[in-house]
Parts: C-alpha cells; sequence; structure tokens
C-alpha cells in the first residue's frame, strides 16, 4: 500500500514563497512519475507541475512557469514544489499524485486520471 502525506501549506502574503512536501511510504519512490495538482473552491482539479521518476524531465502549467520548481529526492522519498512570487489566484488545496514510471513514460502528465496513489492535500492562502 501506498501512502502520500503532504505538509507545508499555510497563509502568506502576495510576493511571498511557501515549500511543498509530499512524502512517499510503502513502495518504491524512484520508479514513480510525480506531480502536483491544486483546487480552488468551485474549480475543477487543475495540473501544476510533474517531474519524471529520475527528476530528468519537469512539466509546469504555463500560470506557474518561472515561478514554480518541481523537484524530488530519492534519499528522503520525498517530493517537492518551491512556489516563489505567490499570488492571490494560486490559493487552493494542493494534492499531490504518483504512478509508476513504466506505465506512461511521462505522456498525459497533466492528466489526473492517469495518476494512481493521491495525498490528502495541503491549503495554501495567499489573500488577495
Amino acid at each position: 500500500q501506498v501512502q502520500l502525506v503532504e505538509s507545508g501549506g499555510g497563509s502568506v502574503q502576495a510576493g511571498g514563497s511557501l515549500r511543498l512536501s509530499c512524502a512517499v511510504f510503502g513502495r518504491t519512490f524512484s520508479s514513480y512519475d510525480m506531480a502536483w495538482f491544486r483546487q480552488a473552491p468551485g474549480k475543477e482539479r487543475e495540473f501544476v507541475a510533474a517531474i519524471n521518476w529520475n527528476g530528468g524531465m519537469t512539466y509546469y502549467a504555463d500560470s506557474v512557469k518561472g515561478r514554480f520548481t518541481i523537484s524530488r529526492d530519492h534519499t528522503k522519498n520525498t517530493e517537492y514544489l518551491e512556489m516563489n512570487n505567490l499570488k492571490p489566484g494560486d490559493t487552493a488545496v494542493y494534492v499531490c499524485a504518483g504512478r509508476a514510471s513504466q506505465a506512461y513514460s511521462m505522456q498525459h502528465y497533466d492528466d489526473p486520471s492517469t495518476y494512481t496513489y493521491w495525498g490528502q492535500g495541503t491549503q495554501v492562502t495567499v489573500p488577495s
């Protein structure tokens, strides 16, 4: 059984920074593609960023490109999302997701239906 546990959310003023973490328990983290999605109240789940199993490929939504950085540390079985220059539009619940890398080879990286494992989410609030 695989468990994903997010941490690092909070409330920060516009222009500020936060670092989200997603710890993976139960299986071989190094064989997973990982991603972050977010969902704001009344809106659909939205792709934020993805990283392949070895960290060699990363992808970002246009809305966060240049401000957010996704990374992973295999020694800690943890995925990260560094968020800078936060804006009120970034307010959402951020959820990490994982899937077996060999199943997709990073195709459809922004499609939530291709991810098998999900965390519970962590709230990020940027007051306007």
